[in-house]
């Protein structure tokens, strides 16, 4: 059965708001963005100035998606406690891991913000969503696809199980992989 995007308002309205077991390589082909190209949203109001601003747009445009980054609000924008989650499979996922890194290094007493968020071009919550590496991975393979929620790791593999192995063994705090794609 080829992989179509006349799949899409059926899958959207079946399959709830969160993916809760695995799809097929046909489902999951209609509900994933392509890999390229990004969109950028700045949430920097009130906290970076303008030209900054557009800077970090300039410079944002180049993660990959699902990215997030976040700043400690005393520190600015050059700070080292800036801080770029990329490549996550949600924006929340990129959004936590940001602002956990960020609050760690920071020296400030504020609390740590996202000031810009990378999310596929058009998107819309969907009910499966992938990094664009492994959405890019995933269209030039069949199998079995792992991720992992935390970390942004993926793994292919022939079966389920060779997925969440191999999902596991890229990144070693993967201990969440669990199937999303399987044939």
């Amino acid at each position: 059965m080829p992989r179509s995007a006349m799949m899409v308002p059926f899958l959207l309205l079946s399959a709830g708001p969160a993916l809760s077991q695995a799809v097929t390589g046909d489902a999951a082909a209609a509900l994933l963005f392509p890999p390229a190209p990004a969109e950028v949203e700045i949430n920097g109001q009130g906290v970076l100035p303008k030209d900054q601003a557009k800077m970090l747009a300039m410079v944002a445009k180049d993660q990959p998606y699902y990215a997030a980054i976040a700043i400690s609000p005393d520190e600015g924008l050059m700070s080292e406690a800036t801080i770029a989650a990329a490549n996550h499979h949600t924006i929340e996922a990129a959004s936590t891991a940001a602002l956990a890194e960020c609050n760690a290094k920071k020296k400030g007493a504020a609390d740590c913000v996202i000031v810009a968020q990378v999310r596929p071009e058009g998107w819309e919550a969907r009910p499966l969503q992938l990094s664009a590496s492994a959405t890019a991975d995933f269209q030039n393979y069949s199998g079995a696809l792992a991720i992992s929620a935390l970390t942004g790791s993926w793994g292919l593999g022939a079966t389920a199980e060779e997925a969440v192995a191999a999902c596991t063994a890229k990144q070693e705090a993967a201990t969440d992989c669990t199937v999303a794609i399987a044939e």
